[in-house]
């Protein structure tokens, strides 16, 4: 994998993740259910294919999993500034 698309790969992920958190968030009215199932996605496709990710691997799932905390983060913040859609 070249540097591009490493740095491609980690904006991607954590910009996947913020969304999907975001909207899940939204949809569901809870702040940190993505989280909890990013981490049940990502620990049940290892532990199915029976592989240890690299480290390049590692740290783009880790970006995405950064995007999902800070979603879920977001949210928090708008729910105690008083937006009453989140």
């Amino acid at each position: 994998m070249s540097l591009l698309q490493f740095a491609v790969s980690i904006v991607l992920f954590a910009v996947l993740g913020f969304g999907i958190g975001f909207i899940i968030n939204m949809v569901l009215r809870t702040t940190w259910l993505p989280v909890v199932i990013t981490v049940g996605v990502i620990v049940g496709a290892l532990i199915y294919k029976q592989i240890i990710p690299g480290v390049v691997d590692s740290i783009i799932l880790a970006c995405g999993m950064i995007g999902t905390v800070v979603s879920g983060w977001t949210i928090q913040t708008l729910r105690k500034k008083g937006y009453r859609m989140f």
